[in-house]
């Protein structure tokens, strides 16, 4: 491969190397330079022998591009003609318009003129209709062209006509216009004798040159990886991938019309914190320059929320991405949106009902029903949905009743390894200081991928719940909840701890089995950074507000990007996140 640099003024030459026997196959690109007293542009033309592609076949007086998968010129099947932006300005076409002034969209033409019967046109002024769009598909025949242009509503034909065009428009067509061109066109409406509802154009306007190639029209983007890296190709090639992200903007919009027609109010906690604190995860750090100290990006918007419960609000809500620098698995991204709310007054019980009323309303919205297929299994979000407790449901599956064991926390493992004879799980097993972080241990083994029907599992033990309020009934026990669906945690909820002197304890707590876990860990990896090598503090300024007095109440947080990937059947949460974290193109 070769690459020749000219000035722009010998078009014609060039056009002539390019077709010429010495070389059967090449490109020719234009790029421009632009510094601030002048503009350049220069011509490369780069040469391929290949024969296999000189024997491609190519429509008469048309530069064609080709509509593989790639988007970048590397290969001769995926040339690209940047010499046509040229050529329009050089007939006093803009190729990068302003504007265009539309009259209906795809979808609109297709409703308002559904009666219209095969091989009718409807010429009044009225029905004189402006529509712009990308091009998908194209079909020249002679004297006739039929471009297939999408929209955000949907598609609609263009009829093209040589003689209802005016001036050399129809040449300009053939050789001007590729598959990827943003195109307005205006005219009147016709439904062919084939029964394709067409504008019947009169005039039309390049509003964008496109210089990259789609991905063919047969195969798509397949490579899921480019699919996530190059969304803006991936929603052009498969157009039900946009169809997803309009039901996500569904599904917010329901969340917070359901919220919000109970009184809940809409507030916003920074995202730039202090000390990242309500989840247990590791934070990402950063540095502000000016006050010349590190901060955290949020790990959960909880404590904030609870500050707002101080200050008199009853009812709060925030819908806002949270940051856990943590592992990516289709479960897992780096950033994630979830809706956090407290309601004063309360307790857990009522954000069941609201876990509920906030899924059904949003699968009716989406579906229209509250039976739902999720990867080929029907799930059916009737209410009301199963509430079991952690001990029952581990009894259930396992046989292991944990409220025998008390403290005995030898015993508890004893019985355990007996019963899960998997030794994948020996260490983690070993790992649990405690019977009831045990019994989370082997409840998240034996117990939740199981959970395909909503469940709400109930009663946390209090080691792993340090911001909810103990169980009236049941010591060593929690008021928390999770839900699961389809194996998956959903939401998480409580009723919030008040008590400023307990939530000091218990935070204390977690601090110092954090400090424990991240020394022995860094002296097994001898001072490298390991998963718990991040430095956990208390938010003293949280326990203030809690001192000042904190009605009682509960709170929950659900995983907005879960609930999509639930109701719009996506395996992956990469699917529902327009532009997902992915490790550097390699």
């Amino acid at each position: 491969m070769e690459a020749l640099k000219l000035s722009s003024q010998p078009f014609k030459h060039l056009i002539h190397l390019a077709s010429s026997k010495s070389n059967p196959i090449a490109t020719v690109v234009t790029r421009t330079s632009y510094s601030s007293s002048s503009s350049r542009r220069h011509i490369i033309l780069r040469c391929c022998t290949s024969t296999a592609a000189a024997a491609a076949p190519k429509l008469p007086g048309r530069n064609r591009r080709s509509s593989s998968t790639s988007t970048t010129p590397s290969s001769t099947s995926d040339r690209i003609v940047f010499f046509q932006v040229d050529e329009l300005k050089n007939k006093g076409l803009e190729p990068y318009a302003y504007k265009w002034d539309r009259t209906h969209n795809a979808n609109q033409l297709q409703d308002i003129y559904r009666h219209l019967q095969n091989g009718e046109e409807s010429k009044s002024e009225s029905d004189y209709v402006s529509i712009a769009g990308r091009i998908v598909a194209r079909r020249a025949f002679g004297k006739l062209a039929f471009l297939t242009l999408r929209d955000d509503s949907g598609t609609i034909q263009l009829y093209c006509e040589k003689e209802r065009l005016m001036n050399d428009q129809f040449e300009q067509l053939k050789t001007l216009v590729d598959i990827g061109d943003i195109l307005g066109a205006s005219g009147s409406i016709k439904r062919t004798e084939k029964g394709e509802l067409s504008v019947y154009v009169n005039s039309f306007s390049v509003l964008t040159k496109s210089l990259l190639p789609l991905p063919d029209k047969y195969h798509g983007l397949t490579d899921v990886d480019k699919r996530y890296r190059q969304r803006y190709v991936d929603m052009i090639a498969n157009p039900e991938i946009a169809d997803i992200f309009r039901m996500r903007a569904k599904i917010v919009s329901e969340i917070r019309k359901t919220v919000e027609s109970i009184g809940y109010v809409e507030v916003e906690t920074p995202v730039l914190q202090g000390a990242a604190g309500g989840a247990e995860a590791r934070p990402f750090i950063t540095h502000h320059n000016s006050l010349g100290r590190d901060l955290y990006l949020r790990i959960a918007t909880e404590l904030h929320l609870k500050r707002m419960l101080v200050g008199g609000f009853e009812k709060v809500y925030e819908i806002g991405r949270i940051f856990r620098n943590e592992g990516i698995s289709t479960r897992h991204n780096p950033e994630f949106t979830t809706i956090e709310m407290y309601e004063a007054y309360s307790d857990y019980e009522s954000m069941m009902n609201m876990a509920e009323e906030i899924v059904t309303r949003c699968a009716l919205a989406v579906h229209g029903k509250l039976s739902i297929d999720y990867q080929g299994v029907e799930i059916c979000l009737e209410r009301p949905w199963r509430r079991e407790s952690m001990h029952n449901l581990v009894k259930e599956a396992t046989g292991i009743n944990f409220i025998e064991f008390g403290n005995d926390l030898k015993a508890a493992k004893e019985v355990t390894h007996a019963t899960l004879a998997d030794n994948q799980q020996k260490h983690s097993i070993e790992a649990c200081p405690s019977v009831g972080q045990l019994l989370n241990e082997v409840f998240e083994i034996a117990v939740e991928p199981k959970l395909v029907q909503p469940t709400f599992v109930l009663d946390y033990p209090i080691e792993i719940s340090p911001l909810a309020k103990p169980h009236r009934r049941h010591a060593g026990l929690t008021e928390r909840f999770e839900l699961f669906i389809c194996g998956r945690e959903l939401a998480n909820a409580f009723s919030e701890l008040t008590d400023p002197s307990d939530q000091r304890r218990r935070l204390e707590e977690q601090v110092r089995q954090h400090n424990e876990k991240r020394v022995a860990a860094e002296s097994i990896a001898r001072g490298k950074e390991t998963d718990n090598s991040y430095e956990v503090t208390l938010d003293e300024d949280f326990l203030t507000a809690l001192e000042y007095g904190m009605p009682p109440a509960s709170g929950m947080g659900l995983g907005i990007d879960r609930l999509v990937m639930l109701i719009t059947d996506s395996a992956s949460i990469r699917d529902v996140i327009a532009f997902p974290v992915l490790k550097i193109q390699q």
